[in-house]
């Protein structure tokens, strides 16, 4: 797994980066959002370490112009490292199309653990069935791409998920009407080990709903289930 890390705090790469080498990971150091852009371009990496604060274009800018990008290959994992930890800060940082958040000061044992729970899931995918189809959306796996007919009258279309949305979407769509827990669907697209406020689903659930349903329905496809989590349903 290669890992760009853009992150202007000279100490702080390096001691990412040589701990995440001593467990085999492949790293890249960008040391401002320039830069840190011109390198994904380039490497096109599977996961992003992206400081909030950067010299020239901040955390944020970089996030939001990666997501936008039309020069992806392949859809990276964005997880982004703040010294700002209250719950505002963290929805902003979603709302870019961040898929993590890690408030410094952290171990690099914990980062190590979610990296880990990145890649179990990359390979358990590949095992998988690589299409799912259903009424309105066609899920392709190995492309990770999605297809959706949002109104029954229109035509279908692609929309752009992240790495957790389109995990999310994938897992619930693979068994129709069942209902997930939040703790249930953490586990599943980050592993187990995940340290972190399992009601961070519900911002991801919620950016997923607004790319795949109408806006005057936006819990077409995906239900809530008070108290306990999620279902996807489509009849």
């Amino acid at each position: 797994m290669q890992v760009l890390i853009v992150e202007d705090e000279r100490n702080v790469s390096s001691l990412v980066r040589s701990s995440l080498e001593a467990e085999g990971f492949t790293c890249a150091i960008a040391n401002d959002g320039e830069d840190g852009l011109r390198q994904f371009r380039e490497l096109q990496p599977d996961v992003v370490l992206l400081d909030l604060h950067l010299p020239k274009l901040d955390g944020l800018e970089v996030c939001t112009r990666i997501r936008q990008s039309k020069l992806v290959r392949k859809d990276p994992y964005i997880i982004m490292l703040t010294a700002k930890s209250a719950e505002v800060d963290r929805i902003v940082g979603y709302s870019t199309g961040a898929d993590d958040y890690i408030a410094k000061p952290f171990s690099p044992q914990e980062l190590i653990v979610r990296l880990r729970a990145v890649l179990r899931r990359i390979m358990r995918h590949q095992g998988e069935q690589s299409t799912i189809g259903t009424r309105h959306f066609v899920i392709d796996y190995e492309k990770r791409e999605v297809m959706v007919q949002k109104f029954d009258d229109g035509e279908i279309e692609a929309v752009v998920l992240t790495t957790v949305e389109f995990d999310l979407l994938a897992l619930m769509a693979s068994r129709p009407k069942r209902v997930w827990s939040r703790s249930e669907l953490l586990d599943a697209v980050r592993g187990a080990d995940f340290i972190g406020d399992e009601r961070s689903i519900d911002t991801y659930i919620g950016r997923l709903r607004g790319k795949i349903s109408p806006p005057d329905h936006r819990d077409r496809f995906i239900r809530t289930h008070f108290g306990i989590g999620y279902s996807f349903e489509d009849d």
